[in-house]
């Protein structure tokens, strides 16, 4: 499917925002990059990430307490990819750019690829989010229906029943699966990946190497095979669920459009910004600790529409941005509480259910 045009307005809602939120750093003398907060919880999770894999892998420690540590570590995973590698990904974690890159491939080491990653994300995620064909993260064909215009098949039906499972299995089939089939198919989806450079070749298979050496030989190595296997299922289970499931209450929800393209001109009805608005959404705005684990990422929509600012200026900035949506008579997606974004994703999931 080709990319769809987005539509042109002279007085440009997205500009209107940017004069904002430019006026907002202005006027605060700060940069939209990451400061001391955000290197001090890269530090922590950092940190704790190493601790955590050492003690589980070189000493060994009582089953009940491995299991745990196993939970642990998937969730600082995860928290690594929310915080260090996404901000980073999008040259928002420093004014640097080599520490960018070096935030970014944090990802590497911890099993990805972020090659792939910044054509699936930054590159179509971002600019063509919810189109059904286009935006590889809403297609989870055949397991999951995410939207009408995908077909629908008989296993749907219990989708809203077994999403958590499916869920569960995004970190293994990322890893080992995805950025294989991206690599050889050139493609992310039905779009064309970018170039690789001998070095991006590199990369991708030192890193894949990297990663099987310390989490999957090593810790054979140290523990056996059976500890490691129950260790790294039940470590990837819980990584896979918990990125899985941010990521689709920003995206997936029974509120949330997924606009069609009009033909034969394929173009949409709404301006890039009014379109991240109508298919993006926050949660638990005011949940400080959810807010620091997921690196801002319940502010889905500051990130949208601004991706190139740090997650650590979100909730400053939603309030500029949803006085601009009332000024603008734009709608501006937002739940209190994250049970109530998780009920809204479910009873989503149950429509589609049905043919």
């Amino acid at each position: 499917m080709a990319a769809p045009k987005f539509a042109v307005q002279q007085n440009s809602f997205h500009a209107e925002l940017k004069r904002r939120v430019n006026t907002y750093f202005q006027e605060k003398q700060i940069s939209p990059v990451g400061n001391y907060k955000l290197f001090t919880k890269a530090a922590i999770l950092s940190i704790s990430l190493v601790l955590v894999y050492i003690h589980l892998v070189f000493f060994t420690p009582p089953v009940w307490l491995s299991l745990v540590e196993c939970i642990i570590l998937g969730g600082l995973t995860a928290a690594m990819g929310f915080n260090v590698m996404h901000d980073g990904s999008h040259g928002s974690f420093s004014k640097i750019k080599r520490l960018n890159e070096v935030a970014s491939l944090s990802l590497n080491v911890l099993g990805a690829n972020v090659f792939m990653w910044n054509t699936k994300h930054n590159i179509i995620h971002h600019a063509f989010t919810n189109i059904d064909g286009v935006d590889d993260d809403i297609d989870a064909r055949p397991f999951l229906r995410l939207c009408e215009s995908q077909k629908h098949y008989g296993i749907h039906r219990y989708q809203h029943l077994y999403f958590w499972l499916a869920y569960s299995m995004l970190f293994f089939f990322w890893v080992f699966f995805s950025d294989y089939q991206k690599y050889f198919t050139k493609k992310v989806g039905s779009m064309p990946l970018k170039k690789m450079t001998r070095t991006n070749h590199i990369s991708f298979w030192v890193f894949k190497a990297v990663h099987a050496a310390f989490f999957v030989a090593l810790p054979i190595v140290m523990v056996g095979f059976v500890p490691w296997l129950i260790g790294f299922l039940l470590y990837g289970v819980f990584t896979g669920f918990v990125m899985s499931i941010v990521f689709q209450l920003a995206h997936t929800l029974e509120e949330t459009n997924f606009p069609v393209a009009e033909q034969p001109h394929n173009r949409l009805e709404d301006e890039w910004a009014v379109h991240q608005l109508r298919t993006t959404a926050n949660f638990a705005p005011n949940n400080k600790v959810i807010t620091w684990l997921v690196g801002g990422l319940n502010f889905q929509i500051e990130h949208h529409l601004f991706p190139k600012i740090s997650h650590i200026h979100y909730p400053q900035l939603s309030k500029i941005i949803k006085q601009a949506c009332a000024d603008y008579n734009v709608p501006y997606l937002e739940f209190p509480k994250m049970r109530l974004a998780v009920a809204s994703h479910v009873a989503h999931l149950k429509q589609l259910s049905q043919a």
